[in-house]
């Protein structure tokens, strides 16, 4: 195939969104990849560290136009590779990958064809599923020599007090002697490990719970005391490869498998639902940290401060429901990337382009149709965009318009009742009927 022709280092390129984002922007906590392994390129011989995954997936994109759907929920990354490695060597990449073309209605000669490769495929399906399995059997494992293991040696986290034995006396001793619990230790694996990074962080004068950093170690016990916070913080993913449950279903955290045991535990037929109240759901402005409840405000906000009106644009270019779907996709993927939508000048930061885009009064200004009303862009750049919920559809709106309208009577001309009397069609008819009878 033509994608496998050319190659470059995987760490250049430009900037891609390879996975949805997600607000807040932060950067993900997550537990630093083995260095030492190196993955090769699915389609040719290159080759990236692992712990380089963002530039492997970049090489696939810009080299072989390939994208690998749900990375994050790989279980072993190096297998899945040897895996589709071997396969794509078998048969032709369209085989396996459903094809999307961009610019589609765009001459022909600025198309491209895009290969993306998710568990749709049954086939990719069955081998993240055995790629779980088999993590989750290691781990089960791993678990299963730690509990029994009696040779296990260590000091406490926040005392002098030292336990050799089984793991459990000084994650009992930390929960009974200083109020600091991390669960269960029959949930836990990777014990040394998980003591090892919180160990670390006390060592960097660094709360457990809020991670702000302190000057000295007896601020810090008094502000972890004080606030409570001789806890982990269960938001931080990088805690979570060191409890079983988050090996248990593929994709899922321990929130989300907790969330449905709740649901099962109080799934009642005849449960009241009438006090039952929906968590509200916040838009977040395309430009901004700004978020709102209500749809008007946050237009409000994007005409006042950034001077973008999403109404009068859409008006304006008479969009569709999901032509306003890809249009705010596009704009949040070229803000994001530090590039104008209006003119494409490339920036170092979002604040720049902001910057750029008030002075050069570029908001209200589109690229060509061609650019943003594209297959790729119904996908959402932000996967919880509650932005793309709030937009409605033209048509309808339209259509609700004119229905709440009165709808106007015209009135019968009655100045010649003679004529018609003469001419009515009722009259014809019962003329017709009194002639047959």
């Amino acid at each position: 195939m033509a994608a496998r022709g050319g190659e470059r280092n995987m760490s250049d390129g430009q900037d891609c969104i390879l996975e949805p984002l997600s607000f807040p922007e932060r950067p993900a906590h997550g537990v630093p990849p083995d260095h030492s392994v190196s993955v090769l390129c699915v389609l040719c011989s290159e080759s990236s560290p692992l712990s380089q995954k963002d530039s492997y997936l970049r090489h696939l994109v810009l080299q072989h136009k390939l994208v690998i759907a749900d990375v994050k929920l790989i279980a072993h990354f190096p297998s899945y590779v040897l895996y589709w490695r071997k396969r794509f060597t078998e048969q032709p990449i369209t085989d396996f990958c459903t094809v999307i073309r961009t610019n589609s209605e765009g001459p022909v000669e600025k198309q491209e064809f895009y290969f993306l490769l998710c568990d749709a495929l049954p086939e990719d399906r069955i081998l993240r599923e055995q790629l779980q399995q088999k993590r989750l059997e290691e781990v089960l494992e791993q678990q299963q020599q730690e509990r029994d293991e009696q040779s296990f040696q260590r000091m406490c986290l926040f005392c002098n007090e030292e336990f050799t034995g089984n793991r459990s006396l000084v994650l009992n001793h930390m929960a009974k002697d200083h109020s600091f619990n991390v669960g269960l230790p029959d949930n836990i694996v990777f014990c040394s490990e998980f003591l090892n990074t919180l160990q670390l962080k006390l060592d960097n004068l660094q709360c457990l719970y809020c991670e702000r950093t302190f000057r000295d170690k007896t601020t810090l016990k008094d502000h972890m005391r004080k606030k409570q916070h001789r806890r982990i913080n269960s938001k931080n993913n990088e805690y979570d490869r060191f409890y079983v449950i988050n090996y248990l279903e593929l994709g899922k955290s321990w929130e989300e498998v907790q969330s449905e045991d709740d649901r099962e535990m109080t799934d009642d037929p005849n449960d009241d639902w009438s006090d039952w109240q929906a968590h509200p759901v916040h838009a977040v402005c395309l430009f901004c940290e700004h978020q709102s409840e209500a749809m008007d405000k946050i237009y409000a906000h994007m005409q006042e401060s950034h001077g973008f009106d999403l109404q009068k644009l859409k008006a304006k270019l008479d969009l569709r429901f999901y032509q306003q779907v890809k249009l705010v996709n596009y704009i949040r993927r070229e803000v994001h990337q530090g590039r104008c939508y209006g003119c494409q000048e490339k920036f170092h930061s979002k604040a720049e382009v902001i910057q750029h885009l008030m002075e050069a009064s570029h908001m209200m200004e589109v690229s060509e149709k061609s650019s943003w009303d594209q297959p790729q862009y119904y996908f959402p750049t932000y996967e919880n965009d509650a932005l793309l919920c709030g937009l409605s559809d033209s048509e309808s709106d339209s259509e609700s318009a004119d229905q709440s309208k009165e709808v106007p009577v015209i009135a019968e001309d009655v100045s010649n009742l003679c004529v018609l009397r003469e001419t009515s069609i009722l009259n014809h008819l019962l003329r017709d009927r009194s002639g047959s009878t």
